[in-house]
């Protein structure tokens, strides 16, 4: 495994793969890894030749300070995970290599950004499209891996490669959780003992939640969600919102024809945490 810091080196790598036929996966991330990234890139490797990970906590997306300064950074565990994987590069770049000067587009998302995240975390999508449109034209991958967790980032991302009309193929992977339901993350670290064990009934609430669907309402589910999370004294729901999944468009009543996806960010002491569900 190859670990390249400069951006002329990883592009005549992926020449020369390219010149060799290979197709070239990437999978972007911000370190401090788990089994949720090491799925992505197995997911990575069934689906191209050669695998790329990038590892860059980008201070771009970071609309709070301080959460960036908290951040893990844990590169060189990170390299010992992926080396036992069959990831072919990992670029790691410093931040002056992403941002030789100040990034100053401001991309429009429209709904997609006003909404859940967007609505909590002003700037953070710009920021996210910043690096990633970045990262597209550095890589040139013919498909990019992203989990489902992050899952209005997902659709962001996709917009994102509509609007640059980049022929990138986006593969949405499945959640990886961890026995007790949650939601794998980076941020799970930050936990203490006592906070990671009550963080388990955010997701014991939205399975809950799916098996209630259909006998109260929308905004009664809704509700419910909010009051049985916020009863943890470890726990305060920031939003829950059962949105379409292409347009994030909040869902009125269950008779939509639209898929339904419930989205969840709750504060764990001051570990922010993010999942989301998808109804039947």
């Amino acid at each position: 495994m190859l670990v390249v810091k400069e951006i002329t080196e990883l592009q005549a790598i992926i020449d020369q793969e390219k010149k060799e036929g290979k197709t070239i996966g990437f999978v972007p991330t911000m370190g401090a890894l788990h089994n949720g990234h090491i799925s992505l890139v197995e997911t990575a490797t069934q689906q191209s030749n050669y695998v790329i990970v990038s590892i860059f906590v980008n201070p771009t997306q970071f609309n709070d300070k301080k959460d960036l300064i908290n951040y893990p950074r844990t590169l060189e565990r990170d390299l010992k995970l992926l080396d036992k994987t069959s990831c072919n590069l990992v670029f790691s770049p410093d931040t002056d290599t992403m941002y030789p000067e100040e990034d100053k587009r401001q991309f429009n998302f429209g709904q997609l950004e006003k909404v859940m995240e967007g609505q909590f975390r002003p700037g953070h999508f710009n920021g996210v499209a910043q690096v990633v449109s970045k990262f597209f034209e550095i890589v040139k991958p013919d498909k990019a891996f992203f989990g489902f967790k992050d899952f209005q980032q997902l659709v962001i991302i996709k917009a994102l490669v509509k609007q640059l009309n980049l022929p990138i193929e986006i593969v949405p992977c499945p959640i990886v959780r961890e026995n007790d339901g949650l939601a794998m993350s980076s941020r799970n670290q930050r936990l203490t003992e006592e906070q990671r064990h009550n963080a388990s009934h955010i997701y014991k609430t939205l399975c809950e939640a799916r098996n209630k669907a259909h006998t109260m309402s929308v905004k009664e589910l809704k509700q419910w969600v909010a009051e049985t999370i916020n009863q943890n004294e470890f726990l305060e729901t920031e939003y829950f919102e059962i949105s379409d999944d292409e347009q994030l468009n909040p869902i009125k009543d269950w008779n939509s024809p639209l898929n339904k996806v419930g989205c969840i960010a709750v504060q764990c002491g001051e570990v922010r945490l993010i999942d989301n569900i998808v109804f039947e």
